[in-house]
């Protein structure tokens, strides 16, 4: 007999998809700004400007990078502010539902997020879904970088998953480049931290629900 093929996996991101802290990240971005005097942001010029690595986000609104010392001052803020508001957000409506109608047809999932790992765990298992994941990994290191080699990191972690049968859902343009660097597929979904117009941009599947996202990845990873 042939080996058994390995089930269909998504990787879902956390802040912006499967959380919807949305308030919360743009409150703590323009407590950051007012540190250095810069003006607000509504939520639409966020998402139309938003980038990772962190540090040229900033530069597309200051018209320069930040300095060490700013960025410092920056980064310290916002997660101040995050840590304090975040307690309001709840998850993305459905999303409950989405990972256990997903498991039970067989497949797995995970989580990978650039938030904090020693804070982002106590807060995936809050909600009660920690037991559909095989791994909850969060950031482990200096902020603002890139998700690309934490997702390779991730992907090797978790043993038998298949990349090629991998897809990865979240709502940045980077999340997207690290499935791709990870020999993965990706879906984007427009309600978090990126407009419809810069997803579309990437290459990858654009979706506005979670739902959906989920559709596209049963047929990306068939």
């Amino acid at each position: 007999m042939g080996k058994q093929r390995v089930a269909a996996h998504i990787v879902w991101d956390w802040n912006g998809t499967l959380l919807d802290d949305n308030d919360a990240i743009i409150g703590a971005t323009n407590a950051a700004f007012a540190e250095l005097g810069l003006e607000p942001l509504t939520l639409e010029r966020y998402r139309a400007l938003y980038c990772v690595p962190v540090p040229k986000f900033y530069e597309r609104l200051m018209g320069r990078l930040p300095t060490d010392a700013e960025w410092e001052v920056m980064d310290e803020v916002f997660h101040r502010y995050y840590a304090e508001h975040r307690v309001r957000c709840g998850l993305t409506a459905g999303v409950v539902e989405l990972l256990a109608r997903w498991r039970s047809a067989g497949h797995s999932q995970s989580l990978l997020s650039m938030y904090v790992h020693e804070e982002l765990v106590p807060l995936v298992r809050g909600f009660g879904i920690e037991p559909h994941f095989l791994r909850v990994d969060g950031r482990v290191g200096p902020s603002g970088g890139s998700k690309a080699e934490h997702m390779v990191r991730h992907l090797a972690a978790l043993g038998e998953v298949e990349p090629a049968r991998t897809v990865v859902i979240g709502d940045a343009a980077d999340d997207a480049v690290a499935a791709l660097h990870a020999g993965a597929q990706a879906v984007l979904y427009t309600g978090g931290s990126h407009s419809r117009a810069s997803l579309e941009g990437v290459g990858v599947p654009v979706v506005d629900s979670l739902a959906e996202a989920v559709e596209v990845a049963g047929q990306l990873a068939a």
